[in-house]
């Protein structure tokens, strides 16, 4: 059940097109109402951008743990596949890495804006290119300071870290605030969030199963990430198969402390059905079954040229889902994820 993650996805990376990065006003804009009259512009065949994780010499390659599903499509081109341009030079504002804790680096970046108040929420995020949450959070117009972990691809290389250590995250959050707190102007942490695309929720949830570390968590937002195994393997629901619900009961669980209003959680996803373990779409329906919750169909606009087609909203939980089945459309909500965060730490 640790072993999750959209393997044709991880391609994408590669094979989607670099387009001009939004102003910082429209990286956190509302999401807009679709046009009735007018169809969705149509994208341009998606070509490679340059790398973008960041190397790190002295640490081995992450293993592949990928799991096996049906290949989605990789290219798609009925909307436009909006994408964030990753800077030539690094944002204004402090940059440091620690590098002691997790197999890879924890890239930190405190944007100047931050520097600016005396105190701002922290964001941990994980999986995916650290330049990309980054860029992101300079994009924004509230203050918010970011960590951002790429260990590699397939959930367990982020879910295992923390299951066999379950003092990780403590000490995680205690280095990276130290390490905050010693920069000369930085502002103090007011809150701690942590965000996950893609197999980035393996961690997120070994979190969550620690009661001891829920005081020390503010809000979750899953980016097109929570999944889990079928029972039996790999039998899909509609051939009689079963959710491993172990592996999203975490979940569930916060999203009932964010119906009461304790907590701040958002998932969004898209519509993409991997076969060999259950989409995002079947986990957040049995999340939102265990919450008693039902959804509300929209069409909006979102971030990147996404469109809105479901919301589900109580309290301060909400599940925002978005059309497409392709690759593009995975990556086009870790790129509009500065929307996604500023509706995470809005009051």
């Amino acid at each position: 059940m640790n072993k999750y993650h959209i393997a044709t996805i991880m391609a994408l990376a590669t094979a989607c097109r670099s387009a001009p990065a939004p102003a910082p006003s429209e990286a956190a804009a509302p999401m807009r109402p679709v046009p009735t009259t007018s169809a969705p512009p149509v994208a341009r065949p998606a070509e490679a951008p340059s790398p973008d994780a960041r190397p790190v010499p002295s640490q081995p390659p992450a293993p592949n743990t990928m799991m096996p599903q049906n290949p989605s499509p990789m290219q798609e081109h009925i909307r436009t596949h909006e994408r964030l341009e990753q800077p030539r030079r690094p944002d204004d504002g402090v940059h440091f890495a620690i590098d002691s804790v997790l197999p890879r680096a924890i890239d930190v970046f405190i944007p100047q804006r931050a520097m600016t108040v005396e105190a701002a929420p922290l964001l941990i995020h994980f999986m995916g290119s650290t330049w990309i949450p980054q860029r992101a959070i300079a994009l924004m117009k509230e203050p918010v300071v970011v960590a951002a972990v790429f260990l590699g691809s397939g959930s367990s290389t982020y879910s295992r870290p923390f299951a066999n250590d379950t003092l990780l995250y403590g000490r995680m959050l205690d280095s990276i605030k130290a390490r905050i707190a010693q920069v000369s102007g930085a502002p103090r942490i007011s809150a701690v969030y942590l965000s996950g695309w893609s197999a980035g929720y393996g961690a997120i949830r070994e979190v969550l199963r620690r009661p001891e570390y829920l005081p020390r968590v503010d809000g979750v937002l899953l980016i097109d990430g929570i999944h889990t195994s079928y029972i039996p393997d790999r039998r899909v629901l509609n051939e009689g198969g079963v959710l491993d619900t172990t592996g999203i009961a975490p979940f569930a669980a916060f999203g009932r402390l964010a119906v009461a209003g304790s907590k701040r959680f958002i998932i969004t996803h898209t519509e993409i059905f991997p076969g060999t373990f259950a989409s995002t779409t079947e986990c957040t329906d049995w999340v939102l079954d265990a919450l008693g919750l039902k959804r509300t169909p929209v069409l909006e606009w979102g971030p990147m040229g996404t469109q809105l087609i479901s919301r589900t909203q109580k309290g301060r939980f909400e599940v925002l889902g978005f059309a497409g089945n392709s690759a593009p459309d995975h990556v086009d909500l870790i790129h509009g994820m500065g929307a996604f965060v500023s509706r995470l730490i809005a009051p």
